[in-house]
């Protein structure tokens, strides 16, 4: 009776706000989820899982060793698939997050990108920025993947105990001196010999990545891979 009631409630409140896609704004039709089929269908996918040494982990040659990474879109200048990540940013769209990272993850499992993963850890925000932004994104993808792989999700193992400015408009190597030495890994304990899955929403240069990654270079046997969201096409 409860969720009957609970989904007479949702019929309602839909019939006086109407949801629309994220990326073309048309109404969302039964059982879409924030983004509809045809957008889904021409969302610009990377498809690097499917690739070794794609220009993702090529991202990350000479500066952190990465067992695999990919990014699930191109995030292009101009394209209206930037709105996912502009409303899962700066809209309040948190849930965004967990319906992109399912998306993600239903299409990487049957690749085996998710094999031999141990434990996923979202980049995270300084305390000071999460606190005006209400969440991490991050984690909110991190949470998706989580629901379709099972993998578990750690928020605690690594803080970011600087604060930096945000990356935009930064030439590269300003990007890489506003990250560095920013993260700290609070709990060492029982990583030896583990892979470790880093998530974040978007990737540029790969500093911010680089230098989370870099507070695991002291512990034996570790293995990192990489996944974001999207990646920014040059």
């Amino acid at each position: 009776m409860k969720n009957v009631v609970k989904s007479c409630l949702g019929h309602l409140f839909h019939l006086f706000f109407p949801r629309s896609c994220v990326v073309c704004g048309t109404l969302l039709a039964e059982g879409e989820e924030d983004i509809c089929v045809r957008c889904n269908i021409d969302m610009p996918r990377t498809d690097y899982h499917r690739k070794e040494d794609n220009p993702v982990e090529r991202m990350f040659w000479g500066k952190v060793f990465v067992e695999r990474a990919t990014s699930y879109f191109f995030y292009r200048k101009g394209s209206d698939f930037r709105r996912i990540l502009h409303q899962l940013k700066y809209g309040g769209r948190k849930e965004l997050g967990t319906v992109m990272g399912r998306f993600m993850a239903a299409e990487l499992l049957p690749t085996g990108f998710f094999e031999g993963i141990d434990v996923m850890i979202p980049v995270p925000l300084h305390y000071r920025k999460q606190r005006i932004r209400g969440y991490n994104q991050s984690e909110w993808i991190t949470r998706g993947v989580s629901r379709v792989t099972g993998i578990h999700v750690d928020t605690s193992l690594v803080i970011r105990e600087k604060p930096t400015e945000t990356q935009t408009r930064k030439s590269v190597y300003e990007r890489w001196e506003n990250v560095e030495g920013g993260f700290k890994l609070l709990r060492p304990d029982g990583l030896a010999g583990k892979h470790v899955l880093i998530i974040d929403d978007v990737l540029t240069t790969g500093a911010t990545i680089t230098a989370c990654a870099d507070v695991f270079r002291e512990i034996e046997g570790i293995r990192i891979s990489v996944l974001t969201m999207a990646v920014a096409e040059v």
